[in-house]
């Protein structure tokens, strides 16, 4: 009997893209659950910017241009019965788009291949993602999942009543001590912690400018991204509240897997603990080097990372080399993936 132990990755914002749900819909289950997915109308919210990598963030200096991006977003191959609603330029990116749209990409991709998949021994999310995993997880239905997730990037963006002028800047280059202690001078905080040299801070726009000054002063690099919400930083205080309140008032059901909590890398297996650590994550720090460690100790010996996007097995790989890694986007075909699954399973 083999002892190989499976992690399903559930990324966050970053990967998205108009084609990001043509491999599932090759599945008639997950096509009609896209179908029937309570998704916000295109047009409820408009950016101008490229991706921003908020949740699932490139190496500093590796954002493409606005000219790539642009072309990426409007590239005719994908038939327009194939996308999303609203997975077009205008709004692909914006917060209250984007995050319901990643929920609905990941559970789609589940409903594709969960047939042929063996039982996960563990899940993990990236920002948003942690969200999905209760999904993946069965604890949500697809329709809750996207309902919160929803729910989640409004009161997010009501935050900027309360703190207006966010801003979000990587650091890369520097321990994540120092990188800290330069943050939170300019009245920043780390939101995410992507590698032993490299994070993402969250703060005031204002103050944008002078944090990448000091940080290429220190020897390292900052790029200020375009965003406009400091997420997991206490500038999300008055978010966490009431998407608790959401979370309790929305049905639970057993859970297949443990999902592993962002904030800290527990193990979460009932509704309590995601209340409380799933809330609390909208305010508090991502720790993602210590969710990678934690699934190591726990014996994971292969990933599936469920797209859009890989930039989770790309930060595994880096961390944990020992543990075969792969996204669905490194995929054309659902049998693809059933075969990788297989061989990976024996390994």
């Amino acid at each position: 009997m083999s002892r190989a132990r499976l992690l399903l990755l559930c990324p966050g914002q970053g990967g998205q893209h108009p084609a990001m749900f043509d491999l599932a819909r090759t599945s008639p289950a997950a096509s009609a659950l896209l179908d029937r997915l309570p998704l916000p109308p295109a047009g409820s919210a408009a950016i101008s910017h490229p991706p921003t990598f908020i949740d699932a963030p490139a190496p500093i200096g590796s954002l493409p241009p606005p000219a790539a991006a642009n072309a990426m977003l409007s590239h005719p191959s994908t038939p327009t019965a194939a996308r999303a609603p609203g997975t077009d330029a205008d709004d692909i990116y914006a917060n209250r788009r984007a995050q319901p749209l990643i929920v609905a990409a990941t559970l789609a991709m589940w409903e594709a291949i969960r047939h042929f998949t063996p039982p996960p021994a563990l899940l993990a999310g990236y920002s948003i993602g942690e969200l999905a995993a209760y999904g993946v997880a069965g604890a949500l239905t697809p329709e809750n999942a996207v309902t919160l997730a929803t729910r989640r990037a409004q009161l997010m963006d009501d935050s900027l009543a309360l703190h207006p002028g966010q801003a979000l800047v990587s650091i890369g280059g520097l321990t994540l001590q120092a990188a800290a202690a330069l943050a939170a001078s300019h009245d920043y905080a780390i939101s995410i912690e992507t590698g032993e040299d490299s994070c993402i801070t969250g703060g005031p726009a204002a103050s944008a400018h002078a944090l990448e000054q000091a940080v290429t002063a220190a020897g390292g690099r900052a790029n200020r991204l375009p965003v406009e919400v400091a997420s997991h930083t206490h500038y999300m205080e008055s978010a966490v509240a009431p998407f608790a309140e959401a979370l309790r008032q929305t049905n639970f059901g057993p859970m297949t897997a443990p999902v592993l909590a962002g904030i800290n890398g527990a193990s979460v297996g009932n509704k309590t603990q995601a209340v409380d650590l799933l809330s609390r994550q909208l305010a508090e720090k991502i720790h993602w080097l210590t969710c990678m460690d934690a699934a190591a100790e726990a014996g994971i010996s292969y990933a599936l990372e469920l797209g859009p996007g890989n930039a989770l097995t790309r930060m595994l790989q880096n961390r944990h080399p020992h543990i075969n890694s792969r996204s669905v986007a490194d995929f054309r075909t659902l049998d693809g993936i059933g075969k990788w699954l297989n061989r990976a399973a024996e390994d």
